[in-house]
């Protein structure tokens, strides 16, 4: 290897160090964002008695809003744009949940974590890189499938039949591939067009594609 192509490739490596170390404000950004999702999964969790009742007739599909309680985690990834913030903001929002009188007590710290794994798995296999539409949806439809998964096989809060379970983790990825995907990417293209992301990666968001290439930092 020449010197030149050494040196080319330390400067990336160091580069990529640099970009994957969260400064203070990524800190601060993510923890304010966490916090507040926790306290809307507060509210909402008093709110879905209510909101649940809408599907007694066929409960299978309720989790078509589960949605809800996948925001945070993709979120994070797409704001702060660092290994980590996806279970970060997801974790940290189901602390505070878990804090403020959860119904389902601690259970939500490990559906928290596994729901903002899902998210993680796809924005890393993007390296990081690429924050557009697809991938926002796709990070949101595994949080969805990851925490339908959660429910059935690992803290086993329902006992449906093949076909129930099915409908069941179905409407829950759909469900996070639009509340936590499309919706959050596009809350983040609207931050960013206020000029409030500045210091983060993301402050450019509102003039990144919308899908297929990969976003600029």
């Amino acid at each position: 290897m020449s010197s030149t192509a050494a040196s080319t490739s330390a400067s990336g490596a160091i580069q990529g160090a640099r970009t994957a170390r969260w400064s203070v404000s990524d800190i601060v950004v993510a923890s304010t964002l966490a916090v507040a999702a926790g306290v809307i999964f507060w509210g909402w969790n008093l709110s879905y008695q209510l909101v649940g009742g809408l599907f007694a007739a066929y409960p299978p599909a309720a989790t078509i809003v589960h949605g809800m309680w996948l925001f945070p985690g993709v979120l994070g990834a797409l704001v702060i744009r660092k290994p980590g913030a996806a279970i970060y903001c997801e974790l940290v929002a189901a602390v505070v949940s878990a804090l403020l009188g959860s119904q389902w007590g601690l259970t939500v710290l490990s559906s928290g974590f596994v729901q903002g794994l899902g998210a993680e798995l796809v924005v890393m296999a993007f390296l990081y890189r690429r924050f557009t539409l697809d991938v926002a949806v796709l990070a949101g439809a595994l949080s969805g499938f990851f925490g339908g998964a959660t429910y059935h096989w690992i803290i086993p809060m329902y006992a449906y039949a093949p076909l129930e379970t099915f409908v069941h983790i179905g409407c829950f990825a759909l469900s996070g591939a639009i509340i936590a995907g499309a919706l959050m990417w596009t809350a983040t293209r609207g931050l960013a067009a206020t000029s409030v992301l500045g210091p983060l990666a993301s402050r450019r968001a509102h003039r990144e594609p919308v899908v297929g290439a990969g976003a600029g930092r």
